[in-house]
């Protein structure tokens, strides 16, 4: 397969880029927060001098070039100000999911060799005060609100504090950062990133700057973005795609990204903010998806007549390239935009939305097919951590349903033994932090071994599964576990569905149903609940799903279909090792975890 022409960007690296910036377009709008209701600005110059005192002030207390320093906060201005014054100085940033619990947080500070670790509040310095005994490298904690840290024996120092001792450093060393950035090499490590451990321990992997800027071409020509593009970052920055919308292509073109108040704000942020780009894990368009739903079933019978009418009309035009539309049907969207689509995109703030993308797990194609039918042009991207990022997308419009489209720009995807998806180009990873083995069997002779199962549709990639999660039944048939899960998850009622396959005699699974959805349900239908679990619990609900598991087994073969079901009695949760930071589910462990309730399925 060919690779497509890479666009050309500034041979910089992502911190030589924000200096760029800061000298070229000092009062332009580089990031945006929300404090207390209020949206505060900061242009580039702004961004850079913040950066450049953070990084001078982890200076003056002894980072050296290479030194590793850890982030655990969720996306904020701070968070970048700390990524990049880590890079000017040459250390080594290595982000930290802040909904891990604290052995989680020990271990990835111990792996990574972290010397300082920046923490967002009190709870995430809780967890490192500890884990601190069984972490002897670490030297420095940093804190960027310190409400409730102030009267500890020991308190952690003040992210302000250190920004403070950077500017009083800069006065002795004047040039310190602009010669640490012109000697910075492409080929240094910038970033540690771990994987989200579904199947094990998380590990380290290595970005270079190299690998930045060799992802950033591809994901521009993509998203089509300029110095006029805007974003919102919500996605845990310790994340390869929330890297990508916040920090790379935001950086190499100079757009805006804004950091909303939290991350339960994160629906009338976009209202307010409108990004003409966004990207979203498929968790997140299941629950846009549903307070759709919940939002027609509020309104009245007129209304919600018009929302079927529209959905049904314009369904046929979801995947069809707008310039292949014929005046019928130009006409039937203008009606139905007008009537019932332009509220539904203003609803959840992606009206300006030029592209929208779904990614880092599979995605159901209802739900692609759903947001491409009210106008949101949502394509389906692949990538990884160590191909940092996005290595396939979906042309917007020449969308193929259940693909995850053809190789971005610099990108060169082909398959490899029993059909693995193998990828190279300039932004494979460096490799794994103390890891060796891993790497050999993952990098080979310049090929990233992905361990994914793929098959090329009419040009396209479809994704099949995870190489070891195919299911083989007892009656010899190879079945993906995903695919029949997304199926059934395109569900307004189904928020997690487990398959259990591996030589059965049928497809079973285990179903967590969106509480939201299924509790407005309830009580249109006057069924009395109090729990999650009495919810679960009520013969009406189980009726429910089992109609949905219906409707999605219609779309599968015969061999595929689920014959039964269990209702999970709780949320799937992060504490309890069912799933990852990611909010990927660990099989392995929710089968240990319900054996007796899978067999009871086969009994």
């Amino acid at each position: 397969m060919a690779v497509m022409t890479t666009p050309s960007i500034p041979d910089l690296t992502l911190t030589q880029m924000l200096r760029a910036h800061a000298r070229e377009r000092p009062d332009a709008l580089a990031l945006r927060q929300k404090d207390f209701g209020i949206w505060q600005a900061y242009s580039w110059q702004d961004y850079y001098r913040r950066a450049r005192h953070f990084g001078l002030g982890l200076r003056a207390m002894g980072l050296e070039p290479g030194g590793h320093v850890a982030i655990i906060s969720e996306n904020r201005v701070e968070w970048v100000i700390g990524q990049m014054g880590i890079g000017l100085v040459q250390g080594i940033c290595v982000g930290v999911y802040p909904t891990s619990p604290w052995n989680e947080v020990a271990y990835v500070l111990e792996h990574s060799d972290a010397e300082f670790v920046i923490c967002e509040d009190q709870e995430q310095t809780d967890k490192v005060l500890e884990a601190w005994p069984d972490l002897p490298k670490l030297k420095h904690c940093i804190a960027i609100d310190m409400k409730g840290l102030r009267y500890y024996p020991e308190p952690p120092s003040a992210f302000e504090d250190i920004e403070a001792r950077g500017r009083e450093f800069e006065t002795q060393h004047p040039n310190l950062v602009d010669e640490l950035l012109d000697s910075q090499q492409m080929d240094d490590t910038a970033l540690m990133i771990y994987t989200s451990g579904s199947t094990g321990r998380p590990k380290g992997a290595m970005i270079s700057w190299h690998n930045l800027h060799a992802a950033a071409p591809g994901l521009i020509e993509l998203l089509q973005a300029d110095e006029h593009g805007s974003s919102l970052s919500y996605l845990p920055l310790c994340h390869v795609a929330e890297q990508a919308f916040t920090n790379i292509a935001p950086v190499y073109v100079g757009s805006t990204v804004s950091f909303g108040e939290s991350l339960r704000t994160i629906q009338e942020d976009l209202r307010e903010i409108a990004p003409t780009f966004f990207l979203g894990v498929p968790r997140i368009w299941e629950k846009l998806h549903s307070s759709i739903y919940i939002k027609i079933q509020e309104t009245g019978r007129l209304r919600q007549a018009l929302f079927n009418w529209a959905i049904r009309v314009c369904s046929p035009m979801a995947t069809k390239p707008r310039a292949d539309w014929n005046l019928k049907e130009k006409c039937l969207y203008g009606i139905s935009y007008w009537l019932v689509l332009r509220a539904l995109q203003n609803f959840i703030g992606l009206r300006r939305c030029s592209i929208a993308l779904t990614g880092a797990a599979p995605i159901s194609t209802g739900i692609l097919e759903f947001f491409r039918t009210i106008g949101i042009p949502l394509v389906e991207v692949y990538g990884q951590t160590e191909s940092t990022g996005v290595a396939t997308a979906q042309p917007v419009d020449d969308v193929r349903l259940g693909t995850v489209g053809v190789a971005v720009s610099g990108v060169e995807v082909t398959l490899g033994e029993h059909n693995e998806i193998i990828m190279r180009g300039g932004s494979m990873f460096k490799g794994y932090y103390k890891n060796d083995e891993a790497t050999a069997s993952t990098l080979k002779d310049g090929w990233l071994h992905t361990g994914d199962v793929g098959e090329w549709w009419d040009g396209q990639l479809k994704i099949v599964d995870r190489l070891k999660d195919i299911m083989i039944t007892a009656g010899g048939k190879n079945l993906s576990p995903t695919e029949i899960e997304n199926t059934i998850k395109a569900s307004p009622y189904i928020k997690e569905c487990i398959v259990i396959g591996e030589a059965r005699k049928y497809v079973s699974a285990l179903i967590q149903i969106d509480f939201d959805t299924v509790a407005k349900w309830a009580e249109q239908e006057r069924i009395a609940y109090t729990t999650f679990r009495s919810l679960t619990e009520q013969p009406q609900v189980n009726e429910l799903i089992q109609a949905e598991v219906n409707k999605g087994n219609d779309q599968l073969p015969q061999v595929a279909q689920i014959k039964r079901f269990h209702l999970l009695t709780k949320e799937l949760d992060h504490d309890d090792d069912e799933v990852t930071a990611t909010m990927k589910v660990r099989r392995s462990n929710i089968y240990e975890k319900y054996t007796e309730v899978i067999e009871s399925l086969y009994a």
